[in-house]
Parts: C-alpha cells; sequence; structure tokens
C-alpha cells in the first residue's frame, strides 16, 4: 500500500510503504505525484518503510516505467526505514534519478526530514552525475558489465 504523510512543506512530498505493492497502488499513486510535479515543479521525496515487503511483478514494472519517466524530477529523496535491504533499495535506486538519494533509519526519522528541507546545491555540484548511466565509474562497480 501507498499512502501520503503530510510534511508541512509544499516542496515535500511523503509516503509510507507498507505490505506488498501491487498494480492499483501505481494507478492511484503516479497521477497524484504528477499532478504535484506539473503544479510545483521539481520536488523532494520523504519515503517511510513500514512492514514493507517488496512488489508484485506488475508493480515492480510500474515503479521502473515511474523511475524513467521522472528521472529529474525530483531533487532529494530520504528513505527511511529499519531493514538492511531497505538500505540496500536506496543504493539501487541512485542510477535511475538525479535526485540525491539518502537512507536513514527509521530512529533517524527527525534527520531525514531536516535533510529535505536544506537549502542545498544541485545535484552536479553534490558529485552526482548529470547522467549516471553515462558514468564510467558507476558501471565499474558491476563485474558482469565489463568484458
Amino acid at each position: 500500500m501507498i499512502e501520503t504523510i503530510e510534511t508541512g512543506s509544499p516542496k515535500v512530498v511523503g509516503v509510507k510503504l507498507s505490505g506488498k505493492l501491487h498494480d492499483e497502488d501505481y494507478k492511484r499513486f503516479v497521477p497524484m505525484i504528477e499532478s504535484i510535479l506539473s503544479t510545483k515543479g521539481n520536488v523532494r521525496l520523504f519515503v517511510q518503510f513500514e512492514e514493507f515487503q517488496g512488489w508484485d511483478m506488475h508493480a515492480a514494472w510500474d515503479d521502473f516505467k515511474f523511475a524513467l519517466q521522472h528521472y529529474s524530477d525530483f531533487e532529494r529523496v530520504a528513505m527511511v526505514g529499519d531493514r538492511r535491504w531497505e538500505e540496500w533499495l536506496a543504493s539501487v535506486c541512485k542510477p535511475f534519478t538525479k535526485a540525491k538519494v539518502k537512507y536513514f533509519d527509521h530512529s533517524e526519522v527527525d534527520a531525514a526530514c531536516e535533510w529535505l528541507k536544506e537549502e542545498g546545491r544541485s545535484t552536479e555540484e553534490e558529485g552526482h552525475p548529470p547522467d549516471a548511466f553515462d558514468d564510467p565509474k558507476m558501471w565499474s562497480k558491476f563485474r558482469w558489465y565489463s568484458l
């Protein structure tokens, strides 16, 4: 299930992911986010995992399409959870967005909110490549990619 979370800031969109995500979740989530993006421009995203169990196959495809379509629409993404694989998931997301992505433990929720509200430099100035897919340093981390 994807639920919205009130963040107190018009430039920070909050969502809570729980249980297993399905296509129906994305049918509600995507139009909401696209409406926000069309009226407010680039935003920051707060994602809280709570008893999150992943995606079914259709929802995983929905998530992948959403990431590609909105590659440059987010400035920062704070992911908050309490499981090691959720932390891993945050690092896997980085090549699919221009946003600065950072994982926070559940006990650091206040720090995540503060990080999202900070005035920061652009992603290029923060050391995130303008296009991660063309960055040879990123691909060198994958052994299967090097021939």
